[in-house]
């Protein structure tokens, strides 16, 4: 039940979640205080804990920060993959300081992403987050694809990577091609459609 959960949440980010700013806040809080937690093992009342205070917390501060939204939903978002990526590249147990350091390392650089490139950056983002959610939770549901979750041999690792960048690619195809007129790429098309007609005249 608990996998299902983190796979719903971790489909609506990588899918959805450039559609709505609050979405995109509660969903990547979430994601981050379930992935954080699940990178040391902790259980599930204690994921479902972390994964609500993640979410309130990210709504309150986005709120007070609305101005910095871009950037605190993109260092979220980051924050997420970069927990991804520390799972990944350790096998078996996990290292605190590791962890911190490639958590942080991947959160900054995101946030910094977000606040220059504003809504294609959290197109890429929130599809990579959405993605290692998704990929958390299908290891949590289905026994024999726990890997996903959490790789410990080479042939897991490459397996589980190679599933997180199709997913995560899958997502920003999907939201490039739903909310085109957001991200200004409608837009775009329809101006150099126009140019293009206006200098055949």
């Amino acid at each position: 039940m608990n996998g299902i959960v983190i796979l719903l949440v971790g489909a609506l980010l990588c899918f959805y979640g450039i559609r709505s700013l609050h979405l995109a806040v509660l969903a990547t809080g979430f994601g981050l205080g379930w992935l954080v937690a699940d990178l040391f093992d902790a259980s599930v009342s204690a994921l479902f804990l972390f994964a609500l205070v993640g979410a309130v917390t990210a709504w309150v501060v986005t709120s007070l920060v609305f101005k910095f939204s871009a950037y605190f939903i993109g260092g979220l978002a980051g924050a997420m993959a970069g927990a991804r990526v520390a799972d990944v590249v350790q096998p078996g147990d996990n290292d605190w300081a590791l962890s911190a350091i490639v958590v942080l390392a991947v959160t900054v650089t995101a946030a910094f992403l977000a606040d220059k490139y504003r809504a294609r950056a959290l197109l890429w983002l929130t599809s990579i987050g959405g993605a290692s959610m998704i990929l958390n939770g299908v290891g949590r549901t289905v026994g024999f694809l726990d890997f996903f979750r959490s790789p410990t041999t080479a042939w897991q690792q490459v397996l589980a990577t190679t599933a997180w960048i199709a997913l995560s690619v899958a997502g920003w195809a999907v939201q490039r091609r739903l909310f085109a007129e957001k991200l200004g790429i409608e837009t775009t098309n329809r101006d150099w459609r126009a140019g293009h007609v206006n200098s055949q005249r």
